[in-house]
């Protein structure tokens, strides 16, 4: 085997090999945790090590036992500490999983019908200046947060969903949850986003449907009740807000169907890989081609 010799070390291709696949899941892993709480903490780690170093050199033995127990400590807090982290990135694995996908009961005619239909609704809900939060779920169960809500059960249409974001509906503070082309459950809580490089003027709102994209392969449309804005959120960003049905309802449509012969839609590794180096590319307020109204 072809070795490369330097001053003191000899290195293989195997070992390049390795060097590179390791450099590659510390880089990723370095683009999932970007812009998050952990980040922070993954920094005070590292500042604590270089610490521990620069105590052994010195021989400050003191400080050197101290930062030693709570390196071994962190050994078990940092499963806890990273929790969402290491959640979200099992998600997104799991993700490109060989299992079928529930979006894949979609015939595509009920799928038009149905984007059709959630394209009308958030139009309407725009003119009335009514907030809303509408989250389709494809791959990724959502049963967590479907619990948090009321069950529903309901054949989709406009009426239905005006009705439940009415602000005199007791329903209408939750998000709305489908469940391939039924209303499953209303006024269920969603998980914030961590995201430090959101604009402080993108509401809570934004902020959940963010959230549950971070976390899964769901879909969500949201319509600001102060702007009357909406957005489509997927994979973690806010997609460029649409005013009109037809353009709501193609957005929506591009991610949930897939022609006759093709393969589903359900992301891979490098589907992953390039979501998460996408995510390098966002402004700097957090919004992507999202535009929000004067």
């Amino acid at each position: 085997m072809m070795e490369f010799k330097l001053p003191l070390i000899a290195l293989s291709w195997s070992d390049i090999f390795d060097i590179v696949i390791t450099a590659s899941i510390v880089y990723l892993v370095l683009l999932i945790i970007r812009g998050t709480r952990a980040m922070q903490i993954l920094l005070g780690i590292g500042l604590l090590l270089l610490v521990r170093v620069c105590a052994q050199y010195f021989h400050w033995w003191t400080v050197f036992s101290i930062l030693n127990a709570l390196l071994i400590v962190s050994g078990v807090a940092i499963p806890i500490v990273f929790q969402p982290e290491l959640r979200r990135a099992l998600a997104k694995l799991g993700s490109a999983g060989f299992h079928e996908g529930r979006s894949s009961a979609h015939d595509r005619s009920v799928v038009d019908r149905m984007c059709e239909i959630l394209g009308t609704a958030a139009t309407v809900l725009s003119r009335s200046a009514i907030g809303a939060i509408i989250v389709i779920e494809r791959s990724a169960a959502l049963d967590e947060y479907i619990d948090t809500g009321t069950k529903v059960d309901s054949i989709i249409s406009a009426e239905v969903l005006l009705s439940l974001f009415s602000p005199r509906s007791p329903l209408h503070d939750g998000a709305v949850i489908i469940r391939r082309d039924r209303i499953c459950a209303a006024g269920c809580f969603l998980p914030l986003s961590e995201t430090m490089l959101l604009d402080r003027r993108v509401g809570t709102r934004h902020r959940a449907a963010l959230g549950v994209t971070e976390l899964t392969d769901a879909l969500a449309i949201v319509v600001s009740e102060e702007t009357g804005g909406i957005a489509v959120a997927k994979n973690g960003r806010l997609l460029e807000q649409q005013q009109d049905a037809a353009r709501i309802a193609a957005t929506l449509r591009s991610s949930l169907t897939w022609g006759r012969g093709e393969a589903r839609e359900r992301p891979t590794v490098v589907d992953i890989a390039r979501t998460l180096l996408q995510r390098v590319n966002i402004s700097g307020n957090g919004l992507d081609k999202t535009k929000l109204r004067p």
